[in-house]
This record gives C-alpha cells, structure tokens and sequence, in this order.
C-alpha cells in the first residue's frame, strides 16, 4: 500500500509537469513551479539525509530485533538469576538427605565422668557421618522448595514473554510512525500549495482573508505534528537500541512486513489454548503443587524418622577415661540407624492445620484465576475481532478518499477543477492513511496481548 501511495504523488508530479510543458495558463503554471520547487527542496534536503541514514543504519526485521531485546535484556537475566538462586535453595532444603560427613578436633577440661555438652565423649579427633532416610516434614519442604524453583522458571519465560511484547510493540510503533512522517511529508508540500493559491486568490479578490489564516492553521498542525513524530521517533529508536545492546549511535531501519499472526480459531479453542499453555496458570497450579507437598510432609510428622549415622573417634587418657572403664580404646566406631518415634510432638497438629488452610487458600486462588483466565481470553477475542472490523472500515475509508483523489486528479487534468480542491484531496488522503496505520497498530497490539495470554507469543516471534 505504501507503493501506491508513493506512485500517486509520482503521477500527480508528472501530470502537473506535462500541463506545464503543455502551455495552460499562467495560474496553473505559476502552482507547478511551485510545487516543482518544493519537491526539489524536498528531494535535495531529505533525500540526501535519508540516504545517508540508509547507509549506516542497521535494517532489522520484528524477529531479529525481538531475539536481540531478549538475548541482551538484563530484566531476563535478573529473572535467571533469581531461578538459579532457588535451584540451590532448593538443593539446600534437600541436602540432609545426602551424605554428610564432618570431622574435627578440640581439647577439653573434664572432672569427674568424661562427658561433653550433648552426652558426647571428648576426643582428640572425631569423624562425623550423618544421613536422612525418611523424615516426611523434612521431605516435603524439600519438594516444596523443588516446586517454587519451577515456578521461578516459569517467571522466567513470563519476564521473557514481556520483554518479547515490549520490543515488538515498539518496533511496529517505530514502523508506525516513519510511516506517518512520510504521509505528514507529503502532507506538507500539499498544505503548502494550498496556501500559496488561497494567498494568490486573496491578493486578487477571491478569496477572504480568514481563508488564508484557515490555510496556515493547517500548515502550523502538519508542523506541529511532524515534530511530534520526530520527536518519538527519536525516543523509540533509543528505546530499542537499549534493549537490543546496540551503540547509542546506531541509526535502525525497520522492515515493513505484515504481522506474523498465529491461526486463530474458535473462542473456545482459544480458552483451551490459554488454559493449558497461559504462565500465569502454570505459576498458579506449581503453587499449589507446592502446598499439597508441604501439608503431605506436616501429615508424615506422626511417622517415625530414620537416618543413618555413624562417628570416629580418637580418644585420649586425659580426659581420665582409665579412672572410669575397665578397658582403655583409643580408636572407637559406631554406625547405624537412628529412629524416632514421635510420641507426643505439639507442632505436628498446628503444622497440619496450617499446611491445609494455605492450600485451600491456594486452591481458591487457582479456581478464581482460571474463571478469570477465561473471560480474559473471551473479551481480548472480541477486541481483537474488534480492532478486525475497525481495520476494515479505515481501509474503506482510505480506498474512498483515494477514489475522491482520482476523480478530482482526472477533472483537474480537463481543467474543470481547481488546484485547490485537487491538495484538499491529498490532505483528506493522507489524513485517512494516518486513521488506517493507526487502527493497523492498535489491531497489532490486540493481537499480541492475545498470543501472551493463549500462550502462543513465542511460538510465533521467535
């Protein structure tokens, strides 16, 4: 569409030039060198700059540029980080089902029966083993912490489906808006022919004056208006080279390519979809697992524990063992099980009590958050269809402002119409280009908070 938009302004250039060459009269030929003059202004100023531009800048198309916002964003790395650290939590809470193995030396004053804090005995050296063979609370903090690690992993692949929706946003934004300083270019050439011919026409009598004032009020908005979009611009180009770890100098050229759109089906289909790939869902449901893994392990606490232990132990006549023993042992080893059979333990009681309210809680959380999954996904289905039928009836709009331009162009070429009409033309013209491209990103934007909430985003920009 952008060609034909171009090819337009070609036709309309070249056609004002054949009625130049072809001797009409000197009103007509006075608003070609005008508008002549103003294209090579506009050709000489702008051309060389964006050729210039065109040959540092580093064209990217929207995939690229979002595997570069995520192979370079430092939230996604935070996000891993964070993962990492609960992986070796998790590994932590686990460890005492490991082996363990210490040893260690000390010297000690003993009077009386030799004896250490704890019902030791005091020895010049000792080795240490210990070992946890089934211990349920023990175990089920351990899985407990294994599950919120897994939730962590899907906060990462949530961080990376944001930082995802947040470059390509800003990259269809920023292919958005050069759009609109092209359209808002051309606008200006129009709205400045125009006010040279309602000038002329108010020397001359025919025109008021406030229909000057009228014309520079449109002029002073397309300038308006172009800074603003230069302005942004600039802002969204920073914004991309940042999260893409490019130079502060580097020029982006963005791709003009349609959206890559996944199928998109039925509504229930859709809320199957989010159902079973939406993170926040899975974040969700790996909670809960979580809790049903801490209430197993407070319900194991009324089961005894077992673990395995063992020490090493070089003892020293110091300590007066000879004074107490029949028999002096240097070098003493002991190894086996260890159980404990819980007969009264008041935390066992309250831990379950708790363990089962928190997965209530959590399982209360899960049922509100998939109710409200599915009307999310039903509504966003209806404002992408939505945002569908808007796209639509800015297309018309722009076909029939088009189709106004050609009949004009075409009784401008017979001389039945004014040069006037013919620019208010281009201007309505462009003005509904503008609507389009508009009603095209917000469609894009719908589309994309979709694919996140069904899951699909990366699936279709990576």
């Amino acid at each position: 569409m952008r060609m034909g938009k171009f090819g337009a302004l070609k036709s309309r250039n070249e056609k004002m030039k054949e009625q130049n060459n072809a001797g009409r009269s000197g009103r007509l030929r006075r608003c070609g060198e005008m508008a002549a003059g103003a294209a090579i202004l506009f050709f000489c100023f702008a051309g060389p700059g964006r050729a210039q531009e065109a040959g540092t800048a580093r064209k990217l198309t929207l995939k690229e540029a979002v595997n570069l916002a995520v192979g370079n964003s430092r939230e996604l790395t935070l996000a891993r980080l964070r993962y990492g650290i609960l992986q070796h939590e998790a590994r932590v809470t686990g460890s005492v089902f490991r082996p363990n193995l210490y040893t260690g030396t000390g010297v000690a004053y003993t009077s009386g029966f030799p004896l250490l804090e704890g019902g030791g005995a005091p020895a010049i050296f000792s080795l240490t083993y210990n070992q946890q063979i089934f211990n349920p609370p023990l175990k089920g903090d351990q899985r407990a912490a294994e599950q919120r690690a897994q939730s962590q992993q899907l906060s990462v692949e949530s961080t990376r489906d944001a930082v995802m929706v947040r470059a390509a946003l800003e990259y269809l934004e920023l292919a958005k808006v050069r759009h609109e300083l092209e359209l808002l270019r051309s606008e200006r050439l129009s709205a400045s022919r125009i006010l040279d011919a309602t000038r002329e026409r108010s020397e001359a009598g025919r025109e008021l004056p406030v229909e000057v004032t009228r014309a520079q009020l449109t002029t002073a908005k397309i300038e308006q208006r172009i800074a603003q979009l230069e302005d942004r611009d600039e802002s969204l180009s920073g914004e991309l080279r940042d999260m893409m770890g490019l130079p502060d100098d580097q020029e982006i050229e963005v791709a003009t390519e349609d959206f890559p759109v996944a199928a998109v089906g039925a509504t229930q289909d859709l809320v199957s979809q989010a159902m079973a790939n939406n993170i926040d869902l899975k974040v969700a449901e790996t909670e809960k697992r979580a809790r049903e893994e801490k209430l197993k392990g407070a319900r194991g606490g009324y089961w005894p524990t077992v673990g395995l232990i063992g020490q090493y132990n070089v003892l020293s006549k110091i300590n007066n063992y000879t004074d107490f023993f029949n028999k002096f042992q240097r070098n003493n080893v002991v190894f086996g099980l260890q159980v404990q059979i819980p007969i009264f333990a008041g935390h066992t009681s309250p831990s379950v009590a708790f363990a089962q309210a928190d997965l209530n809680a959590a399982n209360l959380t899960l049922q509100n958050q998939r109710s409200e999954l599915s009307l999310d996904v039903r509504r966003k289905a209806r404002q992408v269809h939505e945002a569908d039928l808007g796209g639509e009836v800015a297309r018309l709009e722009l076909q029939l402002a088009q189709e106004d331009v050609r009949v004009l162009q075409a009784q401008f070429d017979q001389g039945r119409g004014s040069l006037k009409d013919l620019e208010t033309a281009h201007l309505a013209e462009n003005d509904k280009w503008l609507a389009f491209l508009d009603a095209n990103f917000a469609k894009q934007q719908t589309e994309l908070d979709l694919l996140r909430t069904t899951g699909q985003l990366a699936k279709v920009l990576q």
